[in-house]
């Protein structure tokens, strides 16, 4: 008895696959049967006839369900041990070692948005309608494989209708784990802190009213808790700043439709209406209704379109913009339950719309942007994760990597793939720690993942380099290791299958380099195994070790005591309410100010000789965005788009050996008496110039024929492009599915884990 076996790999599971399978095989009349297990999905067929057989597997493949991926078809014969049922069937899933994807969250199908506005549907403003085609996935998980037993819908029961759905092969909520009504599934409910004040319908429509009259109200979504208040309202806003202690720092703002938004580029529309629905970063003349408030001194604002069920009923009731901002107090992760809501955001919220359906797994809005050179990501988390990521070889160790302290995420990497962890933030306080130690243990659980080796960042002072080898000693495994910026380079050509040596410029803060040298602006020889050192910026002074990071006029200092002969005088008139006397003492007895060749504390110092900054950034990297905004608006920099041809500038960053040369930028600079605008968009166009110049000095050297960009200082997109267009004569890398600051840093180290001979 002939069997055909298909194993069926990739994103197959919570998809609608097996329905998909099941409508195919029926309609060339192939007998057999199809279920999931650990490794995705197998499809068997009974004594099948060729033709249909090759038909069912063309269409397979041109004719999948919208979320569903196949990244791996293995074909081969077996015999059946009993004689199969006359038709096709749909078996019970199988429990068995995990090799199958994990789905990420997905927005709401149009199919679902349909039903949502029918008022003859009996899903007719039910805020948790969903379908195999869209709904939560990875925010509800708690094992393998996705069955309702392994979700936090276990505890909602069906009712008969939507169990008939659940069994029907030809309905499209066949299998829909999250599936349910009004009726067996959660429902919504209003609260202050004290009681609950409505429910369903009727908390929709106060909570609509509430955030019209001004109110802020925490929203509950599908991986974490929003602050949602009326974005066209400067007032309210501001409240909200004063409120989270966020005098600057840009708001997410999320629009009922497109139709509040204007002038939109197609790949800007196809980024905010896709199955992702990330945050997408507009030019502000994009996004008439807000009020500047809403991200002070920048272009950009951030703009998402609902995501679930409940954002667009709310939305579409309110009828207006609203800020939809991470609902968190100052330096503290998201909340994800209803108690804690209530409690940590007391101080933060007016009113509380809470569901009953529990976030087991936190996930943030997902930030890009649509720049000239492709998708670029800032945040990845909601949508994205946790999708695989193949790698051009494979690796016979199983790694995890746990990244770094700042933007952390983990990557667990075994044989070709890697799952990278959603954003998990800022590991300096001790609720973010306990959430990176249970999301690497539920990870590991999930996925049955053993790891061979222990990846961490080489800085011994991370937390999460402590725990990486806490856990490697409790396991008894190898740790390794990994310089910061080989990291950051590698993750990048990770992404992009590229094994040959190559070029590096990784541009950020600060990490950590070579026999305890802390980097920042380097240009590297790197493969998977090795990096070497080769150039950059000059190390200078950070005064006041981490307050330099907060404070821009230290870097400011510092750079000129280097840098320029007559810096007192122009200390004296630029740090009039400083202390800059002391420091500068300091500085001179190198008492508590380590040196650091710093990309991003450049910026910092550069912005505070504009005037842009006075005293202490209220967010990382404020510094150099204002910079960046400013040096866009510049005539010269207008100039360059235009004409496309080079521009001359008396600003210099020339190479002495192969550093590049501050002395005479400073000096250049400082004596360029032109406007704040010309001299930010100098200050832009002499760095990537003299980056270039190293880079493709070395690339000669060395023979290498690519060079890559990374580090958080490459999500400048000036700076950047500056930098391609010098580089033309190279295949110049910059990431696009992770981002170049450390939220990418975990893929780097887990590569070069899995390729060191240790």
């Amino acid at each position: 008895m002939q069997e055909i076996e298909l194993r069926i790999k990739g994103k197959v599971q919570g998809v609608g696959f097996r329905p998909f399978v099941w409508l195919l095989a029926n309609k060339y009349a192939l007998k057999g049967d199809v279920n999931n297990d650990g490794q995705g999905v197998l499809i068997r067929f009974f004594q099948p006839e060729s033709t249909a057989l090759e038909q069912f597997l063309a269409d397979l493949q041109s004719q999948l369900p919208p979320l569903a991926q196949i990244t791996e078809i293995i074909r081969r014969e077996q015999t059946w041990q009993s004689v199969p049922s006359e038709e096709f069937v749909i078996r019970e899933s199988e429990n068995n070692a995990m090799d199958t994807q994990i789905i990420a969250d997905a927005a709401t199908c149009p199919h679902c948005l349909a039903d949502l506005f029918d008022p003859a549907n009996r899903r007719y403003h039910y805020p948790f309608t969903n379908c195999t085609h869209c709904g939560p996935r990875f925010t509800i998980i708690k094992a393998i494989p996705y069955d309702r037993k392994n979700t936090s819908m276990a505890s909602f029961p069906f009712c008969p209708q939507c169990e008939a759905e659940y069994k029907n092969p030809a309905d499209r909520r066949f299998h829909a784990q999250p599936n349910a009504c009004s009726l067996c599934g959660p429902h919504i409910w209003l609260s202050d802190r004290w009681q609950t004040l409505d429910e369903n319908e009727d908390a929709l429509k106060r909570t609509a009213l509430l955030l019209q009259q001004g109110k802020i109200i925490a929203v509950k979504g599908i991986g974490g808790f929003h602050l949602a208040c009326d974005a066209t309202n400067a007032q309210i806003v501001l409240q909200l700043r004063r409120r989270k202690h966020r005098p600057t720092k840009p708001f997410a703002v999320m629009v009922p439709s497109l139709d509040f938004l204007r002038c939109l580029t197609e790949q800007e529309i196809a980024q905010l209406t896709s199955a992702a629905a990330p945050i997408v970063l507009l030019n502000r003349n994009k996004v008439p209704k807000v009020v500047p408030e809403i991200a002070p001194y920048l272009q950009e604002i951030g703009v998402m379109l609902p995501s679930n069920p409940l954002q667009h009923l709310l939305l579409r009731a309110v009828n207006r913009p609203l800020v939809m901002t991470s609902a968190n107090p100052s330096g503290q992760p998201p909340v994800l339950d209803n108690e804690s809501a209530v409690k940590k955001l007391a101080d933060l919220a007016d009113f509380f719309l809470c569901h009953n359906r529990d976030i087991l797994q936190r996930a943030d809005d997902s930030l890009i942007r649509v720049a000239f050179d492709g998708i670029e990501t800032l945040r990845r988390a909601r949508g994205y994760v946790p999708d695989e990521t193949s790698l051009a070889t494979p690796s016979e160790t199983n790694v995890l990597a746990l990244g770094s302290d700042l933007k952390n995420t983990f990557c667990l990497l075994r044989r070709n793939k890697a799952v990278v962890s959603q954003h998990i933030g800022d590991t300096s306080n001790e609720p973010v720690q306990q959430q990176l130690v249970d999301n690497i243990d539920l990870f590991r659980q999930i996925y049955q993942f053993q790891a061979d080796k222990i990846a961490v960042d080489a800085h011994s002072g991370y937390f999460s380099t402590q725990t990486g080898k806490d856990l490697a000693a409790q396991l008894n495994l190898p740790c390794v290791e990994i310089l910061h910026h080989h990291a950051h380079i590698v993750s990048v050509m990770a992404e992009h299958h590229c094994s040959e040596p190559v070029i590096g410029l990784a541009l950020d803060g600060i990490g950590m380099g070579e026999n305890g040298q802390l980097w920042g602006g380097e240009c590297l020889l790197v493969d998977y195994q090795q990096c070497h050192h080769l150039g950059g910026l000059p190390a200078v002074a950070l005064p006041g070790g981490d307050l330099a990071a907060q404070q821009p006029w230290r870097n400011w200092l510092a750079h000129l005591q280097q840098f320029v002969p007559h810096y007192r005088e122009i200390l004296t008139e630029t740090c009039v309410e400083k202390d800059w006397q002391l420091l500068s003492v300091a500085v001179e007895r190198g008492l508590n100010s380590p040196k650091a060749s710093s990309a991003g504390r450049l910026f910092d110092a550069v912005a505070y000789g504009l005037y842009l900054i006075h005293d202490r950034l209220s967010w990382e990297g404020e510094a150099a965005c204002r910079l960046e905004v400013l040096a866009e608006n510049s005539r010269l920099n207008r100039h360059l788009l235009a004409y496309k041809s080079a521009v001359e500038i008396p600003v210099k960053m020339p190479l002495i050996g192969n550093q590049l040369d501050l002395k005479t930028f400073w000096q250049t600079w400082l004596n360029y008496h032109e406007d704040r605008a010309e001299k930010a968009f100098a200050f832009h166009y002499a760095l990537a110039q003299g980056f270039a110049e190293l880079a493709a000095q070395q690339a000669k050297i060395h023979r290498c024929r690519t060079i890559v960009l990374s580090g958080g200082v490459m999500h400048n997109q000036l700076l950047r492009r500056l930098l391609k267009e010098n580089l033309r004569d190279f295949c110049v890398l910059s990431a696009h599915q992770f981002p170049m600051g450390d939220g990418g840093l975990s893929l780097g180290q887990a590569v070069i884990a899995a390729h060191r001979k240790t």
